[in-house]
């Protein structure tokens, strides 16, 4: 397992990869990105028992579906940092023909993606059903996914929560990205999600809170979860984040959800953002 300098080493490169790939065409979606560097990296390199001989039944092994599609940059840099394909492959994002198109498909065959997303309310059914189906086949490995605040705007997630708590989905840590930012705007504004605590409480899951860009707290409330799967209850987890961490022009504001740095941005970025594993 990693440390947690190495941790914070990989989280920074993640970082570096996505502010990059977002300016190297123009497109995609920084913020988020960035928020859910930590946690990544920390997921790929410490938490997960997972294996980057792809397959897609991921029989034997911990599995893990990103809901918020959008936040694609930091999930190819993981997926590739950890191995799951050659990392100078990410200089193809979202360029004709790439597979590492802006929201993760699954007909590209590219490694590490499950599920199509960016459909947003949709990954929680997905994680929901990959943990019955391993509870099914008396597989003991744990379903990992990471959502987006703003998506639980979407009814759907709601009836899955539902779901899984009467179906004692118990090998489920999802993950919700609570920072508090979406789209058009602060969550607050555009619509108010209220106490997320007691809601996912009230459907009798159990509920953590951490800072997800503190990475001795993320492994210790990931570690934690962990050792409570098992007991009838699906888990979540409520990570504060802060929308473009890293880069401090980028953070706290919904602007850089979706728009890409010019040239002398991505300079100002860089600076900020070590370079430990080397650049693609």
């Amino acid at each position: 397992m990693a440390s947690i300098q190495e941790l914070k080493n990989v989280a920074s490169q993640l970082r570096r990869d996505t502010v990059r790939m977002v300016h190297g065409v123009q497109s995609g979606h920084p913020g988020g990105s960035l928020g859910c560097a930590d946690f990544l990296a920390a997921l790929y390199f410490h938490i997960m028992k997972h294996d980057t001989n792809f397959t897609m039944d991921g029989k034997n092994e911990d599995l893990f579906f990103l809901s918020n599609g959008h936040i694609s940059p930091v999930f190819y840099s993981v997926l590739a940092r950890s191995g799951y394909f050659d990392v100078k492959e990410l200089a193809s994002f979202r360029k004709l023909n790439t597979r590492l198109q802006g929201h993760p498909t699954t007909h590209e065959q590219l490694p590490g993606v499950r599920v199509a997303s960016g459909s947003l309310g949709q990954g929680m059914s997905v994680a929901i059903g990959a943990a019955l189906t391993k509870k099914l086949n008396g597989d003991k490995h744990l379903v990992f996914s990471l959502h987006g605040d703003g998506e639980l705007d979407e009814g759907q997630n709601w009836e899955a929560i539902m779901f899984a708590s009467h179906n004692k989905v118990d090998n489920l840590i999802a993950t919700i990205d609570w920072n508090g930012q979406q789209i058009d705007g602060p969550t607050e504004k555009v619509m108010a999600l209220g106490n997320l605590r007691a809601k996912f409480e009230a459907f009798d899951w159990t509920v953590l809170e951490m800072d997800g860009n503190d990475m001795d707290d993320i492994i210790k409330i990931m570690d934690k979860a962990k050792s409570m799967t098992g007991q009838g209850k699906p888990i979540c987890i409520l990570m504060r984040t802060a929308m473009g961490k890293g880069v401090d022009f980028m953070e706290g504001s919904h602007e850089w959800h979706g728009i890409a740095p010019s040239d002398e941005q991505l300079a100002k970025a860089l600076a900020q953002l070590p370079e430990t594993l080397g650049d693609y």
